[in-house]
């Protein structure tokens, strides 16, 4: 779960931001085990699309497999178990995060639970185990320069070349019994342990049908105290690194037909920075691939991002020509994101704004990027409105609508969003099962 309830030192007046975002920023509380997340409304009402359908029997159970990357250092609890903390490793591991829901119950019983606006017995979700699997050599690469040109080193290669087998293989087991030759990787925000972040890719995966391969990308936050954001934002800065070799190396596995991207809050950082990255070497060499890596949807949940920065990036860099479409939800009432923009003293955060915060120059030269949309929430249902993307079962929905249904916004594509302007959308409540407005 999250980590324990901080204790704040404020003593200093530059330090009162700091406590705001630290106290407001943790998600939950959690003192109990970890609900299952609400049924999206997409799988409810007179519309209602099957949760489940065409699964091999290894995926019809109780048991949850997920597929982790880390760079978080690995530590053992008091019984003398794999955990990983929020300490930084300068070597990738993966492996595999596996998950029970309880009570026990048949797949016919878990199947029509998953479904029910309430839940009698709730549905929880256990950690029951970590097992790492491999681990990629310690960055920065040791290199011998040949002619001018830097090579890995004979025994950094040979590291690399078992990782990469290794990482392959564990890849390509998940997708020889998945539905989709498709993998969605879930990059989480500030503040999450290892448990809480994987928790959320697990439930995710659930409620998107089981079809794909889920992947957790999982990065060294989850510090807590007055301090805890200062050193997660680095954290995040310290991980790009390896997130972009994550990219490839997911995106070079055969058998990978489409990548979705998903980032949450903080994570929308490090994973927008690391597309970006990616993207500028790729253009660099002339390797670039249209759509980028096979990369289907880029989804920003929350952006802890500043608006300048992130609309200057979209218009200048010409980001959405090498990948497909970009979503970012937003919702005013957001509690997080409004003490991260008194922490940066931003104008505006990209995780509440609206269609009015965007100056109009701006919006003209947004309409000529393509694949994107600000999809706003009118309500959530967490206590911060800013977990939103998987607690609001409207957001959820519409997440469901994009990745697995792959639909465009709008009622003609199936996405009854209500136009605002533009590229911008308003999600009513009820969403999608009540009429969007015209």
């Amino acid at each position: 779960m999250l980590n324990r309830t901080p204790r704040f030192s404020c003593f200093r007046f530059g330090a009162r931001f700091v406590c705001l975002a630290a106290s407001i920023l943790v998600l939950s509380a959690c003192s109990g085990p970890r609900v299952l997340m609400p049924t999206p409304n997409v799988y409810q009402g007179e519309n209602a699309q099957t949760l489940f359908s065409d699964l091999p029997e290894s995926l019809r159970s109780n048991e949850i497999d997920l597929f982790y990357i880390t760079d978080r250092l690995p530590e053992k609890d008091e019984n003398g178990q794999l955990i990983y903390g929020y300490g930084r490793s300068y070597s990738l591991a993966f492996g595999s995060a596996r998950f029970s829901l309880l009570p026990e119950m048949s797949w016919a019983a878990l199947e029509q639970s998953s479904l029910q606006e309430s839940r009698d017995p709730e549905v929880t979700i256990h950690l029951a185990g970590i097992e790492e699997i491999g681990r990629f050599p310690s960055s920065p690469y040791s290199a011998v320069r040949k002619d001018g040109v830097l090579f890995l080193e004979p025994a950094t290669e040979q590291k690399m070349n078992v990782a990469v087998g290794q990482f392959e293989d564990a890849l390509q087991e998940r997708l020889a019994v998945s539905p989709k030759n498709e993998v969605v990787l879930f990059v989480h925000g500030f503040n999450n342990d290892f448990e809480y972040a994987a928790g959320t890719a697990a439930e995710l995966w659930h409620f998107l049908g089981r079809e794909h391969v889920q992947v957790l990308y999982t990065w060294p936050a989850g510090r807590g105290g007055a301090r805890g954001y200062t050193y997660d934002r680095e954290s995040g800065e310290f991980t790009v690194f390896h997130l972009k070799k994550t990219i490839e190396r997911i995106a070079a596995t055969p058998g990978v037909e489409k990548l979705h991207l998903v980032g949450h809050s903080r994570g929308t950082d490090v994973l927008s920075t690391a597309v970006r990255e990616l993207i500028f070497e790729y253009r660099d060499t002339g390797r670039l691939s249209v759509p980028f890596f096979n990369i289907e949807n880029v989804v920003l949940a929350a952006p802890d991002l500043d608006l300048d920065v992130t609309l200057q990036r979209l218009a200048a860099d010409h980001l959405n020509e090498d990948v497909g479409d970009v979503v970012f939800y937003t919702f005013g009432g957001d509690k997080a994101i409004g003490a991260s923009a008194k922490l940066f003293r931003s104008k505006k955060r990209m995780g509440q704004v609206s269609l009015d915060d965007v100056p109009e120059e701006r919006k003209r030269l947004l309409t000529q990027v393509q694949g994107l949309s600000f999809v706003e929430l009118e309500e959530a249902t967490d206590s911060t409105g800013h977990g939103y993307f998987h607690s609001s079962p409207e957001a959820s929905s519409d997440l469901i609508m994009t990745i697995r249904y792959d639909m465009k916004p709008g009622k003609e594509n199936g996405r009854p969003l209500t136009p605002i302007a533009p590229l911008f959308w308003k999600m009513n409540t009820g969403y999608p099962n009540i009429p969007a407005e015209n």
